[in-house]
């Protein structure tokens, strides 16, 4: 036989003997493979079929290939030359307004188009009509809107009264329009001027699509643009960047749910090596006869080698079916909350990446115990649990780390962002090193204490220190349970608290926008007659970019810092003669009554941090088309979470006071009374848009409780690979548990006994494993919610303690029903195998 048994061929045969599509023995394995493959086959799929989605329709998406913005005016002469020259150009603005019909009052986004909108793609109203831009006193209206006003023929925006034209089906550039305080009114540029809306002061946005000339590339007509007109406050967007709003949410999402199909994965692997080690226990016997018949120790190794790599191709092929399957119930699942919604299109390199990776970590915890059951002699193999098999060695550990660097260097080199991927690969390989750390400490330690009086107890003890015993395993697969039990809760209930706790509960109760400052004091009267408890805070407000900051000059940035999200676009400004209330100066002094120096400014203390400004430093915002310069007089930490008037800059009245503006208001008042107060309003007050804050915060906290269910969802998968390691632990280590039940219990002990010193064994590894998962847990979500999506981070630590009590529970029940089936095994039929 020796002079065949080297041979592939033969080891294949032998080993078809053995299998069957069943997998005995391997279902571990498979089932590991299966969740980790499927997991991160579905996850890249579905990232790289919404980010080619938003590739492809850019154009559609933007309404054109390059977008010039700019606040509270149009272009003047030469920047419309300037745009004439680069293409074909269509003008839209965009403005907070109410829709009114009867007595229903709608807030929403006012949108008035020119007669070449779209410039790319075409609206399509309900009935499959396509239409361009709406006639002069028409208006398209989105379903939202249809659905608040009814079936009405006229609505009223401004001063001026529109025929409802038809219920928008598909408008082309909606997702490149982000967030509105309201569903869109599209109506033409023609009807603006009736509106009354458009007034000195007015917030309002012009955009300028276009549609370029032949052979000229959007990045650079937007760099020429906005050099040939620094001080203008141009926000530019091309079509390779048409929703970065999208973009950041599809780029944030995917980074987190590959993190998730890695952790998966990993797990997984130890689910891999559990499974390997307890087929090759179950093995024993075959391998023993092999080699008593002359097969060597390369000939056993390549015939399990074989049986196993077999069932890692079921497990690897059926999660690549599946995750590519899943991306349709997914977009179908998630609809709401993706930007955009893809058909099914297989993206090969996701599937070719989860597949290598499968692989590969079948190799990297396959390997070991499968060189150790050929290193092991016939008779040690017949010895069973009396005899633990030998180390492979080299044979083992060397392709072991080949497979696992390989694995390593595939996820970091594959990883938009490198560092974070080879850092949360570190964190998860040193958990894992932690937890089997703490199960050498906990076997070295009841080693060493006095053996317990209670024999339950004393039983319980020895099984965890015995020659032999995998308390290692078992406290790995046990902590990481725990852990992703407490990480779970952690995210979920620090996202709910952030969203239904804290925001709700300090906002206001109506937004106004343009209020006339000549018409203050009526604005209030008005809002006191219907209402006399209502409480009416006003702000100036204006709309800048910040253009320069020290010497720096943002056009000249390459990549904007970390955290200086105020550098993206338009933001809102205002004056104040005092400190506003919800802020707090943390460095520098407030300005005094009626100061006339020099212009100063008052900065957000986490925008400060994020451009390194200090004291005495130079600002420059572009209003209204002129730069205006302002030296930095302190920093403020600001209560973001009161949803009242929150600046990130605040200037001295003598800075920006001179510009025309308006008004914004907020009304605090008992609920049930916002409908009135806003009916009361529009009449004399026009030009004035209001916003219910509880409809947006409802639209929000909708949006936010997707997400974070959608989170959930991946980290439960996550979750199932523990479970499935603490299944693969708990039978790795059956062989060596039945010959222990079968001896005690023919000295006497009943199964319920036995049962009862396993629980007790579950119970003390749980106690310790409790703390350590919980301190790993909050600090896996704290990364999660606060780096990763940008929540603040509050986990409800009764939610996480009983989650942590109910995963205890259930990983003992785990552990429990897998020691059932020793338990019923007859001791004459054990003995005679063992």
């Amino acid at each position: 036989m020796s002079g065949q048994s080297g041979k592939w061929p033969l080891a294949w045969r032998l080993a078809r003997r053995e299998l069957d599509w069943r997998f005995r023995g391997l279902r571990l394995l498979v089932v590991c493979l299966f969740l980790g493959v499927a997991a991160l086959a579905a996850i890249g799929s579905l990232a790289d079929a919404i980010g080619r989605e938003l590739a492809d329709r850019g154009a559609a998406v933007l309404g054109g290939d390059l977008q010039l913005a700019v606040s509270q005016r149009p272009a003047n002469p030469a920047e419309r030359a300037a745009m004439a020259r680069a293409g074909t150009v269509s003008t839209t603005v965009r403005m907070q307004a109410n829709a009114v019909a009867g007595e229903a009052v709608v807030p929403i986004q006012l949108k008035a188009v020119d007669a070449r909108y779209p410039l790319v793609g075409r609206v399509t109203l309900r009935g499959n009509r396509q239409v361009g831009a709406p006639a002069p006193g028409e208006a398209w209206i989105a379903p939202a809107l249809a659905d608040r006003l009814g079936a009405v023929r006229e609505v009223r925006i401004g001063s001026a009264r529109f025929r409802v034209g038809g219920v928008i089906a598909d408008e082309p550039d909606r997702l490149g329009e982000g967030f509105t305080l309201g569903p869109v009114a599209l109506v033409s540029m023609a009807s603006l001027p009736a509106t009354g809306l458009v007034q000195p002061g007015s917030l309002y946005e012009y955009r300028y699509r276009l549609r370029l000339n032949p052979g000229l590339s959007p990045d650079r007509v937007a760099k020429r643009f906005q050099a040939a007109f620094p001080a203008g406050g141009w926000a530019t967007r091309t079509r390779d960047n048409a929703s970065p709003g999208a973009s950041r949410f599809v780029g944030r999402m995917g980074q987190f749910l590959t993190l998730v199909g890695l952790a998966s994965l990993a797990i997984a692997g130890i689910g891999v090596g559990g499974g390997v080690a307890s087929f090759l226990a179950q093995r024993r016997p075959a391998l023993a006869t092999l080699k008593v018949l002359g097969a060597t120790s390369g000939d056993v190794a390549r015939i399990v080698a074989i049986e196993v790599g077999a069932a890692a191709l079921v497990g690897v092929g059926a999660g690549l079916l599946v995750g590519a399957a899943a991306v349709p119930a997914l977009v179908a699942a998630a609809r709401s909350v993706l930007p955009v919604a893809p058909g099914f299109v297989l993206e090969p390199w996701p599937l070719v990446r989860a597949a290598l990776y499968g692989l590969l970590v079948a190799i990297a915890f396959a390997a070991p115990p499968l060189a150790s059951a050929g290193a092991t002699p016939a008779a040690g193999l017949l010895r069973g649990a009396l005899a633990p098999m030998r180390s492979g060695g080299r044979r083992g550990w060397v392709p072991a780390l080949i497979a696992g660097g390989a694995a390593l260097a595939l996820a970091i080199g594959t990883a938009d962002q490198p560092w974070l991927a080879a850092g949360f690969l570190g964190a998860v390989a040193a958990t894992l090193a932690l937890l089997a750390g703490i199960g050498r400490a906990i076997r070295w330690t009841l080693a060493k204490m006095p053996r317990p009086r209670r024999p339950l107890l004393r039983l319980a003890v020895a099984a965890l220190h015995r020659p032999g015993a995998r308390t290692e395993a078992l406290v790995v697969a046990l902590g990481l349970g725990l852990t992703l039990f407490v990480l779970l809760a952690g995210i979920r209930t620090s996202i709910d608290a952030a969203v239904a706790a804290t925001i709700p509960a300090r906002a206001p109760a109506l937004f106004a926008l343009d209020v006339p400052p000549v018409r203050e004091a009526a604005f209030r009267a008005t809002v006191a007659r219907i209402e006399p408890r209502a409480i009416v805070k006003t702000v100036p407000l204006m709309r800048g970019t910040i253009t320069g900051y020290r010497d720096i000059r943002v056009a000249d940035l390459k990549e904007l810092p970390e955290g200086a999200w105020a550098l993206r676009g338009e933001r809102g400004l205002t004056y104040a003669a005092t400190l506003p209330e919800g802020s707090s100066l943390t460095a520098g002094t407030w300005w005094p009554r009626g100061y006339r120096g020099e212009p100063l400014v008052s900065i957000d203390e986490r925008l400060a941090r994020a451009l390194d400004l200090k004291l005495g430093d130079r600002l420059t915002v572009a209003l209204l088309g002129i730069e205006r310069s302002a030296k930095v007089a302190s920093f403020r930490r600001i209560e973001w979470d009161t949803l009242g008037f929150n600046f990130v800059m605040v200037f001295s009245p003598n800075a920006i006071q001179d510009a025309p503006h308006n008004l914004a208001a907020t009304i605090d008042m008992p609920p049930g009374r916002e409908g009135a107060v806003t009916r009361a309003l529009l009449a004399p007050f026009p030009s004035v848009s209001v916003v219910e804050v509880r409809g947006v915060l409802a639209q929000v906290q909708g949006i936010v409780g997707q997400v974070a269910t959608a989170i959930a969802a991946a980290a439960g998968v996550a979750v199932a690979a523990g479970i499935a390691v603490l299944i693969g632990a708990i039978a790795a280590a059956r062989e060596a548990r039945t010959y222990d039940a079968v001896v005690l219990r023919m000295l006497g002990a009943t199964r319920w006994q036995l049962l009862a010193g396993q629980a007790i064994e579950y119970a003390l590894l749980g106690s310790v494993l409790a703390v350590v998962a919980l301190a790993l847990g909050l600090g896996g979500s704290w990364y999660v919610v606060t780096q990763l999506f940008d929540f603040p981070f509050a986990p409800d630590m009764a939610v996480v303690l009983t989650t942590l009590l109910v995963g205890l529970g259930t990983v003992v029940a785990i552990g429990l029903a897998g020691a059932w089936p020793i338990l019923s095994v007859r001791p004459a039929r054990a003995l005679r195998q063992l």
